[in-house]
């Protein structure tokens, strides 16, 4: 038995990060749902499947798995939008039969044998669609699927807490708070720090209300305010006096600073400054210039409503600040009204608030918004990489063209 993590339709819901990456590699908590899927079904071949023109930099990532590949004779695929928990052993990898497991009226997994997996094999570079297999047995599972980013940035919190505990089992790679001179350190037995982590003095950090997990080679410079559940992830620094409140996953590689709660920020994007970001989620190597502020409450406390793929959506939540894709950065003092989604590779700047939805590869703010050139974009990529000793790859320079091909009409 095989098992294969795929994207279904809805994948650009969650754009503009779904743009750069499937929706299983998107983190909530500390590890994304690729990692938790996996983690809960140990000891299974594991596929991944996704769009076609993502496939060579998910290949470049994951040289050991199979890409878009079914090698078995049967398969048990498993939607990529779904929250592995304790029911997801309810998805029997045993059943003998071809079945489709639901939750709600979606599909969470589907396992497929002989002739109705031979007719799937033939599409799976492709959007998988199940609706042209016959009619097979159905089985109601208790999971979640996610259908949007906003509902993730609601359950960051608790599941940087459920990552905390499947990955603290073996306490014997942490360091001693103890060690840690000059530091407060409130609710230790859910504080974890890994191995070469530096730790100011005059830190403060809270688990009260949650862990905090500190992973390797963090450096937290003096007077930080940390307050659980967060994870901050390897290599990350965080800056004098920053404010990190609950509920925040810091990627690998990040600087923050200012003021954050609420928020999944992926690795090596910058925020090293003053400035508030709240219920917001910010893809990879974005940058943010000091004082970038958003709001992330209406001051009517209504609901907050955005735009994406040509629709008005109602998150149905007073909370949501600002999500922005990859490569995207903002110039000092640049304020993002509630529910602002920014493209992929978008450069924000000038006084006031910029439009609520700022199409990808887009230049400009409030006063007007041109389109910011493909291989400016580019250039600029390889000279962040370089800073960061990262390789910009010809797989990275498609995926952005690709990208910017897809979105051109968003900016006409």
């Amino acid at each position: 038995m095989q098992i294969c993590i795929f994207e279904d339709k809805k994948h650009s819901n969650f754009y503009p990060l779904s743009y750069t990456r499937p929706v299983y590699e998107l983190v909530c908590g500390i590890n994304t749902l690729r990692e938790k899927i996996i983690r809960d079904i140990p000891g299974v071949r594991v596929s991944l499947h996704c769009r076609k023109y993502l496939e060579d930099t998910l290949k470049n990532q994951y040289p050991d798995m199979d890409i878009n590949i079914i090698n078995d004779n049967s398969c048990l695929f498993i939607n990529g939008r779904v929250l592995a928990s304790e029911y997801l052993s309810e998805i029997n990898t045993e059943d003998s039969e071809d079945c489709i497991y639901t939750s709600g009226d979606e599909i969470a997994a589907i396992k497929l044998s002989k002739e109705n997996l031979t007719q799937i094999k033939n599409s799976i570079a492709n959007t998988l669609d199940f609706n042209s297999l016959p009619e097979l047995p159905t089985k109601k599972v208790d999971v979640k699927l996610y259908s949007y980013l906003w509902e993730m940035i609601t359950d960051n919190g608790s599941e940087i807490v459920k990552d905390a505990e499947a990955l603290t089992k073996d306490n014997s790679d942490f360091i001693n708070t103890k060690d840690f001179e000059g530091v407060s350190f409130i609710n230790t037995e859910k504080i974890f720090i890994k191995k070469n982590a530096t730790i100011k003095l005059g830190v403060v950090i809270d688990a009260t209300n949650g862990a905090v997990y500190i992973d390797d080679n963090v450096f937290i410079y003096p007077n930080a305010v940390i307050e659980g559940p967060v994870y901050i992830g390897k290599d990350s620094m965080i800056k004098i006096g920053a404010a990190i409140y609950e509920n925040v996953s810091i990627g690998s590689n990040c600087k923050i600073g200012g003021e954050v709660e609420d928020a999944i920020i992926l690795p090596y994007t910058n925020k090293q400054h003053a400035g508030f970001i709240g219920h917001s989620y910010l893809g990879s190597w974005v940058n943010l210039g000091a004082d970038t502020n958003c709001s992330d409450l209406k001051n009517n406390y209504s609901t907050i409503k955005v735009k994406l793929n040509n629709e008005t959506i109602d998150t149905g939540t007073q909370f949501l600040g600002v999500i922005i894709g990859d490569h995207s950065k903002s110039a000092i003092n640049t304020m993002f009204n509630t529910g602002t989604i920014v493209g992929i590779s978008s450069n924000i700047f000038g006084a006031g608030f910029p439009e609520k939805y700022i199409p990808s590869f887009s230049w400009g703010g409030a006063e007007g918004l041109t389109t910011y050139e493909l291989n400016k974009s580019i250039q600029t990529a390889k000279i962040v990489f370089g800073r960061r000793n990262k390789e910009f790859t010809i797989e990275d320079e498609k995926l952005l063209e690709t990208v910017f091909n897809l979105t051109k009409e968003e900016r006409e």
